[in-house]
């Protein structure tokens, strides 16, 4: 039977993005701008997607909730961040910390599956036009999303409760700037072995089966756009799911540049801006894509522009 000196943990305390004093001002005041970009952008989605009638449609529908994943696991990071760069010691309390990655995980596990069902609906429009009202009804739209955030919630629960109600110790340094799970696990010195094998599982379930749906439901699509005599069927086809697959791309390109790496001596600095770029870069980038290539989206943001220059004026 093992025996710890066990020493009850109460805060942890963060190394954060860069330990050189002369960078943190400038890091803030970059990280402050992307932040708020993402803020606005994704809120803004939310509401128009919302408040216009020309966006009352299934795929708005799963846009809006994208954002609002966007919006949710970059905010469980972000303020924490800037915050860190103004203070000597980057610490975070027991309880905050175990927040900070059940929400994190949460938002994160939902974007996942609400870009599959994206993909499903994008398959609907193009390989079943005639019947799209009836597949992809309301109902059927919020089963979609519904799903994904009741899983992530279970998700998100199962992975909190199991680390932190394991033992740290008297080890509470993150080498991270959030309380992620792989650095939290590194700190356990009891039940690390279950954490590491319930963290395989469920991160093996959801980089195989999310993707697994994406890839389906695009190689149907490419097949009918192929099988299409016209030109002008084709560009519009390639032009419905553009937006949705410039997204995808990057969202999973990140995620498999940070985990398929070779381990090294720099990997953890090299983690560290992988996990900025898919916490604080793509939710700012992906309200861009949608609204730069979308033109019922720039109609709107024109039409919502104008209502409030003519309610000011």
């Amino acid at each position: 039977m093992e025996n710890h000196n066990f020493t009850m943990v109460t805060e942890f305390i963060l190394v954060g993005i860069t330990d050189r004093p002369e960078l943190q001002a400038p890091l803030f005041g970059l990280f402050l701008i992307i932040y708020m970009f993402s803020l606005v952008g994704n809120l803004g989605m939310i509401i128009l997607t919302m408040v216009d009638s020309r966006l009352q449609t299934p795929m708005y529908f799963f846009l809006r909730h994208l954002a609002t994943t966007d919006l949710g696991y970059s905010t469980a990071v972000g303020p924490k961040m800037l915050q860190n760069f103004l203070v000597e010691q980057n610490t975070i309390s027991f309880y905050t910390c175990a927040a900070q990655l059940s929400f994190f995980n949460m938002f994160i596990v939902s974007e996942f599956f609400i870009l599959s069902a994206m993909s499903y609906d994008r398959y609907v429009a193009i390989c079943k036009p005639l019947l799209y009202n009836i597949i992809i009804s309301q109902r059927v739209c919020w089963v979609l999303v519904v799903v994904p955030y009741l899983y992530s919630i279970f998700v998100a629960l199962i992975v909190t409760i199991n680390i932190f109600s394991s033992s740290f110790c008297d080890h509470n340094i993150i080498s991270h700037f959030y309380c992620d799970v792989l650095p939290l696990i590194s700190l356990l010195c009891s039940n690390k072995k279950e954490n590491e094998m319930i963290i395989a599982i469920l991160s093996t379930t959801n980089l195989i089966s999310s993707p697994l749906i994406i890839l389906v439901s695009y190689l149907l699509i490419l097949r009918a756009i192929f099988r299409m005599n016209s030109t002008e069927g084709r560009r519009k086809a390639f032009s419905t799911c553009g937006s949705h697959l410039t997204v995808v791309t990057v969202f999973y390109g990140t995620l498999i540049f940070m985990y398929m790496q070779p381990k090294s001596s720099d990997s953890l600095n090299t983690d560290k801006v992988a996990s900025i770029f898919y916490t604080l870069i793509i939710p700012m980038l992906n309200p861009l894509i949608y609204s730069l290539r979308n033109k019922d989206v720039k109609y709107a943001l024109r039409k919502t522009g104008k209502t409030i220059q003519n309610i000011l004026s």
